[in-house]
């Protein structure tokens, strides 16, 4: 939340979303109300404040950090708290505990089960614990140990990034990373034994594929409206960040790039809003159900639309029709390390974002439909309004084109491809061996690919 979100919060006062306690509170009321707010609609506690309102700060903001996130792991299961945020009230420093709605599971301390009514922390009876239990009883697969892996099969260089980004330090001591990684649930202990979890390896792993082949993005791209017998496609592996950003890199890359026209004005810009691209993306990743086997998450580009595909339908109580307000977090700790990575702006808050997104760019709203085994969200581009009449040339300078060459980018940008045939047309009273080598000296530079064989040879932009 920003400061602005985060003040009328404290304005409103204790209530079944708000929190007020001191420093000094104690770290299992602490933990209960937490735990109140996950088994309930989510909530923020501010630490620092009297019950009354009156604000007495936080002595050690970073004292008061560890407190917050050691309150979470003594739920059971632990509990995966956003990194707690240091805002200033009146001149004071206070600790704000965001907990997000829509958590996986039902959240205990001690045996006992708690929600939250009113400004209280109240038991959940046993009528309610069970419909609880029912709404949230999906298996924390995510949780479990990664089969056969050791802290060896950890990417270091990863490990220490993140660590580094979340405990502000250039380069934190051994004992201060694996700390993090058991809070983040990305490690647990067996015995005396640090394990990685299941999304500690998916999520920092050197190879995670070895063990979780599917945990793959396949990306492709189609010049037509239709899946077609020639196309370009990469299949991306690795950890779950290294997934993302390069899935993003090759829609970007392949995304037209020039005019749109729409109302009869012409603006310059990309053919889909890059952020909207990235949020389908990131959910995908972050949500899908990586219990499942033999299925990948799949990016396929059209001409007139990108589908991303994700493998599991919608967690828990979301579905098609309330997608929009109901939050549920399939995988608690992925979804949270990619938000302290920076790919999720605001946990809870992609499918909003995309909506608004693609509305702003003149672009219909994602399309959101559940298959037999997966979910996939469909945005649709500018198709055939998309036109690149007044072609920028500058981006071609560098490579040192002639003008039959120049003319043939050209031709592409307004019509997506350009045959052989078509070339040669062209130029009429150039050679047959001039065209070709032309045509394979664009390829050479990297400014065309060349898709099909023999006579079905066609080429398009890269």
């Amino acid at each position: 939340m920003n400061s602005e979100e985060i003040l009328t919060l404290y304005r409103q006062g204790p209530s079944e979303t708000v929190a007020f306690e001191t420093e000094a509170v104690t770290l299992n009321r602490l933990a209960e109300t937490l735990a109140a707010f996950a088994n309930a609609n989510g909530g923020a506690v501010f630490l620092g404040v009297e019950p009354n309102g009156a604000v007495r700060g936080v002595r050690s903001p970073d004292a008061a950090i560890d407190k917050a996130l050691a309150a979470g792991l003594r739920c059971e299961p632990p509990l995966i708290l956003p990194r707690p945020a240091v805002v200033a009230l009146e001149g004071k420093e206070v600790l704000f505990i965001q907990t997000p709605a829509g958590l996986p599971h039902a959240y205990g301390l001690r045996g006992k089960y708690l929600t939250r009514s009113g400004k209280k922390n109240v038991a959940l009876g046993p009528r309610q614990l069970r419909q609880l239990l029912r709404e949230r009883g999906e298996a924390n697969f995510e949780a479990l140990p990664a089969p056969g892996a050791t802290l060896d099969d950890l990417d270091d260089a990863l490990v220490q990034q993140y660590a580094a980004s979340f405990l502000g330090e250039a380069r934190p001591g051994k004992d201060a990373v694996f700390d993090l990684l058991l809070r983040r649930g990305c490690l647990m202990k067996e015995g005396n034994t640090l394990r990685p979890t299941i999304s500690g390896y998916l999520l920092f792993g050197r190879e995670p594929q070895r063990t979780f082949p599917s945990a793959e993005i396949l990306l492709a791209r189609y010049t037509g409206k239709q899946m077609e017998d020639e196309f370009l496609r990469e299949v991306v592996r690795g950890p779950l960040p290294t997934q993302i950003q390069r899935a993003e890199a090759f829609v970007v890359a392949n995304m037209r790039k020039g005019s749109r026209i729409d109302a009869l004005q012409r603006a310059d810009r990309t053919e889909y809003p890059l952020p909207a691209v990235r949020e389908a993306i990131v959910n995908a990743v972050a949500h899908r159900d990586y219990a499942m086997r033999g299925d990948e998450i799949r990016v396929l580009m059209f001409g007139d639309r990108v589908e991303v595909y994700s493998p599991g339908r919608l967690p828990g109580h979301v579905t098609i029709a309330n997608i929009v307000e109901e939050r549920f977090a399939r995988n608690e700790v992925i979804t949270q390390v990619l938000a302290d990575l920076g790919f999720v702006e605001r946990l809870g808050y992609g499918i909003d974002r995309m909506i608004r997104l693609m509305r702003e760019w003149g672009l219909p709203a994602p399309r959101f439909t559940e298959t037999a085994n997966g979910f996939r969200v469909t945005l649709r581009g500018p198709g055939d309004k998309w036109v690149s009449d007044e072609v920028d040339r500058s981006q071609w300078r560098h490579l040192d084109l002639n003008e039959r060459q120049q003319a043939a980018l050209e031709f592409i940008a307004k019509h997506q491809r350009i045959a052989h045939r078509e070339y040669r047309e062209m130029f009429p009273d150039v050679s047959e061996e001039t065209i070709r080598r032309d045509l394979a000296d664009l390829v050479e530079k990297d400014a065309l690919l060349k898709m099909g064989d023999k006579k079905g040879t066609y080429y398009i932009l890269k």
